[in-house]
């Protein structure tokens, strides 16, 4: 029996192959182009999911009522829902890793033992043209981290007498800069 427009959808309920094929001939340029909207951005998982969809026409034509709509209408729908899962699985696909696929980088201790040590020299030298004093205060806020509060403490000098002693370093340290003076590490 050929498929038309009146009995593809008794051939699908009676399992017959044409009625299947007359719904790809027929609606799968609509159904692919509703599914092209939805994964434009996964062109190839695009044919697994047209392969879904046929295949859930297939499987579930008895809930196909014509008093509520058209079979285009329909079938529309199941691939706009079918499109819509596969996006949800891809986006677990790219959020699921598995353990083994994970590489924990190992740090080197002699690379950091000598970027350590490079860093080191560089402080000392861009901070060569302070005094004692400044060259610790500096060491203590801008290295250690340290608040200005507390490291005025420890080292015995005021707030105000710290932000003094930043400013007018920086300022130095600018200057030693501009002046185009090279610094020897």
């Amino acid at each position: 029996m050929k498929a038309n427009e009146q009995n593809f959808i008794s051939l699908i309920k009676a399992g017959r192959e044409e009625g299947i094929l007359y719904v790809i001939e027929t609606y799968g340029g609509l159904l692919k182009s509703v599914v092209n909207k939805r994964l434009s951005s996964f062109p190839d998982r695009a044919e697994e999911c047209m392969n879904d969809i046929f295949f859930g026409i297939w499987q579930n034509i008895d809930r196909f009522d014509d008093t509520k709509g058209t079979f285009a209408a329909w079938a529309c729908g199941a691939a706009r829902l079918e499109a819509i899962d596969t996006l949800r699985k891809i986006q677990r696909e790219k959020t699921t890793v598995a353990l083994e696929d994970i590489e924990i980088p190992q740090e080197d201790a002699a690379l950091l033992q000598t970027i350590e040590q490079e860093l080191s020299e560089e402080t000392e030298a861009v901070l060569g043209c302070l005094s004692e004093k400044d060259r610790e205060l500096f060491q203590r806020i801008y290295v250690e981290e340290q608040d200005h509060e507390t490291a005025g403490q420890v080292m015995g000098i005021s707030k105000d007498n710290v932000y003094v002693r930043i400013f007018r370093g920086k300022k130095k340290i600018r200057k030693m800069f501009q002046s185009g003076r090279r610094i020897n590490i």
